[in-house]
């Protein structure tokens, strides 16, 4: 469990972002909290970030908790952290897709959705109204969920970007038919539509008996899920 630095919440590392401070004083991001060094956790938006940095709050938390001199800000962090964040999406559903537990193409995935083998449903931001529906509705089939507001998740990106990440020629929708697989896409998506706005994450990507969902919790309107009842958290490291 870690706490944000500007909203004093705990959560899993998992659905927050590391900041990592540079040897020079530069704070930069580390999604994949990988860098060496002392970082902290943030789990707000991007408008949040941003006024917390016109502000001065997260260079005065980053002061406050480290004081090795001079705390440098770039300008364009919020655009890094979002841009960062999607590559970590596109880049675990190219891990997936070398699995084999990723489908491409609206047959195979209106196949595997009809016999109830689908666990994640994504669209492209430009498909189709009438191909997101015809899949949306074989998913809610194979769900035994007719009639539901079950449907897949509308990606904030392009088939031309979900296809180069992919190395496939024009990905539309994407269908997932492994548990842990949507869940791992979905831990990464969970993030990244929290980060760039609230509005973006509120569509499940499974249903509630299958665990896993594209849709991040968000008590008390802060986007981070509630925390366990313990002290083991920690705002740096």
């Amino acid at each position: 469990m870690r706490r944000c630095i500007l909203l004093g919440e705990r959560a899993p590392r998992e659905a927050l972002v590391r900041l990592a401070l540079s040897p020079d004083g530069h704070v930069l991001p580390d999604v994949r909290a990988k860098a060496p060094g002392r970082g902290a956790w943030i789990g707000v938006t991007r408008a949040e970030l941003e006024t917390a940095i016109a502000k001065g709050k997260l260079k005065g938390a980053f002061a406050r908790a480290f004081k090795t001199g001079p705390i440098l800000i770039p300008d364009d962090l919020p655009q890094m952290i979002a841009t960062a964040l999607e590559r970590a999406v596109l880049d675990r559903l190219g891990l997936e897709a070398r699995t084999g537990h990723l489908l491409t193409g609206s047959d195979k995935i209106e196949t595997a959705a009809r016999s109830g083998k689908l666990t994640m449903l994504l669209h492209a931001s430009d498909a189709g109204t009438d191909g997101n529906r015809k899949l949306d509705q074989a998913w809610r089939i194979g769900n035994d969920e007719e009639g539901s507001a079950l449907r897949g998740l509308a990606l904030p990106v392009s088939r031309t970007i979900l296809a180069v990440a992919l190395g496939r020629q024009n990905v539309v929708h994407i269908g997932l038919t492994e548990r842990d697989a949507a869940k791992r896409v979905g831990e990464t998506l969970n993030r990244w539509l929290h980060f760039i706005g609230p509005e973006s994450a509120l569509v499940a990507c499974e249903t509630p008996s299958q665990g896993a969902s594209a849709h991040i919790s968000n008590p008390a309107g802060s986007g981070i899920p509630a925390a366990a009842d313990d002290d083991t958290c920690e705002e740096f490291e």
